[in-house]
């Protein structure tokens, strides 16, 4: 469906690698090598971080926006989501390459169910807050995610839709999850790694 190759190319627009090279750093070969907002934080600050992340976010919310506005069904707009998702994370721009879909797959959540998406963004942030893991705070915000559309009763298409991104995210930060369970994950505020300057 043209929709969903349309949001696949939304999501895969690599603004991490954009911002990073604007700067003359290549972030695919600094810090974890991801192509997302916390790398750049760590690489660059936090100014073009937070830049990286408001354009991730409306990444999946342009998605499923663009879809609505086709008057496709919600399914398929949900649909439409999950491929911007899967575009950033798998970039044809970066070589099938590209980010862990936290704030994008947030992009999605939020404008498909605005309460669940204030209550993840609520349990991520206290999360990363409290143990200044970001990886950790997306984690729990996914587990969040899911649980809080079952809680809310939504329809089974959407309870699924979370439930694929949560597991698509948990899945791409499977990295993380043997260095927290070893003891060596980056906290923030750790020392910003060192940059590697284009040629």
């Amino acid at each position: 469906m043209l929709a969903v190759l349309i949001a696949y190319v939304i999501g895969a627009v690599p603004a991490a690698a954009w911002v990073a090279r604007s700067r003359g750093v290549d972030i695919r070969q600094v810090g974890s090598g991801n192509s997302g907002a916390t790398n750049v934080l760590r690489s660059l600050g936090k100014g073009p971080a937070l830049a990286v992340a408001i354009f991730d976010i409306l990444k999946g919310v342009l998605a499923v926006v663009i879809a609505r506005a086709l008057h496709l069904d919600e399914p398929v707009a949900a649909l439409c989501g999950v491929a911007a998702v899967v575009g950033h994370n798998f970039s044809p721009f970066l070589g099938f390459r590209g980010g862990k879909g936290v704030a994008t797959s947030f992009g999605v959540i939020a404008v498909l169910d605005p309460l669940a998406g204030l209550g993840v963004a609520a349990v991520a942030i206290f999360c990363m807050w409290l143990t200044r893991f970001v990886s950790a705070g997306s984690i729990v915000g996914a587990v969040a995610a899911v649980v809080l559309s079952l809680s809310l009763a939504r329809p089974l298409w959407l309870s699924l839709v979370v439930a694929v991104l949560a597991g698509l995210l948990i899945w791409q930060h499977r990295d993380n999850v043997r260095r927290l369970q070893a003891g060596t994950e980056r906290r923030l505020g750790d020392k910003p790694a060192e940059k590697k300057v284009l040629n």
